[in-house]
């Protein structure tokens, strides 16, 4: 079966899964339930335009399609949160003569809800980034980034809380290390805070102050780097974690039809999800809630 029609047929249905650490009932015993759905996307770099499938008329992509994809799922699931995981900017000529300033527009014509920082965010310097702050309607969430003494100081936040018919979900925000992807001039004085220290406090925060029935991380760390590699990723931030219920990643382009089960410190489940890049997919997971408990998520990767 090749990539596509494996995507296809991912597309169909998600895989129900049992969250350990959401409770342990039975959605089909549930007498009344909410559904909450999260839509995201991840290392768009700036393709606005739709393209053709090679050897096919066909078109995927865009920035149109993804808008009629996310208004028939608000319709359907008025519960519904749109993030994204970083990378918004470099790739195509759209960057390159407009600095940025497309890309926020749109994704606020999108209405997304919130987003986090990548490296490729940071290609026009943290001067730029900042210029083209005014044109987003959304916010940017970052935890690990410590601004303080540069310009972005206050225009980002480490978490956020949303809530949706009675439900409360936190969001907090993770970026990869820039040393090393990114030149120093083009950063500055901004400092990377470890992100697993960070995500402990974070998740803590939101689940045990501020009460949240659901708590999401917003990562541009990466999946995974292999079990050699010293590089903090998502799995590996998962099984360090508590409190954490999904983590929806970037940075290394990757592809899940469905999101990745870890077990945490607690021996409970975190789902791990990323769609790969260039907003080819759109990402969905939808959880179902009782009495304020979620009893069941599934997730899928929806073709643009």
């Amino acid at each position: 079966m090749n990539r596509r029609r494996f995507i296809q047929k991912a597309s169909a249905g998600g895989t129900l899964i049992a969250l350990g650490n959401l409770g342990l009932q039975s959605f089909v015993s549930a007498p009344t339930t909410t559904k909450i759905t999260v839509l995201h996307t991840n290392d768009v770099h700036s393709h606005i335009d739709s393209w053709k499938i090679a050897g096919k008329n066909k078109d995927i992509g865009g920035v149109a399609r993804r808008a009629n994809l996310i208004e028939s799922i608000r319709k359907e699931n008025p519960n519904t949160l749109l993030l994204d995981a970083g990378d918004i900017f470099q790739g195509t000529p759209y960057f390159n003569y407009y600095g940025g300033e497309l890309e926020f527009k749109l994704m606020s014509k999108l209405k997304y809800d919130a987003a986090t920082l990548g490296n490729h965010d940071f290609d026009n310097g943290i001067d730029g980034l900042y210029a083209q702050l005014p044109h987003a309607n959304f916010d940017f969430i970052t935890a690990n980034y410590d601004f303080s003494n540069t310009i972005m100081n206050t225009h980002t936040k480490p978490y956020k809380i949303f809530k949706k018919s009675g439900i409360k979900i936190g969001v907090f925000g993770l970026g990869i290390e820039l040393e090393g992807l990114v030149t120093r001039d083009m950063f500055k004085e901004t400092k990377y805070l470890d992100p697993v220290e960070i995500s402990q406090d974070m998740s803590r925060i939101l689940k045990v102050e501020e009460n949240c029935d659901l708590v999401i991380c917003l990562s541009h760390l990466g999946y995974y780097y292999g079990d050699n590699s010293k590089k903090i990723s998502d799995l590996i931030l998962a099984k360090n974690s508590k409190n954490i219920d999904l983590i929806i990643g970037g940075h290394t382009h990757t592809f899940l039809p469905e999101p990745t089960v870890v077990k945490n410190l607690d021996n409970k489940n975190v789902l791990v999800n990323q769609v790969g890049c260039f907003g080819e997919n759109l990402g969905r997971i939808d959880f179902h809630f009782s009495n304020n408990t979620a009893i069941s998520g599934n997730g899928t990767s929806l073709i643009v």
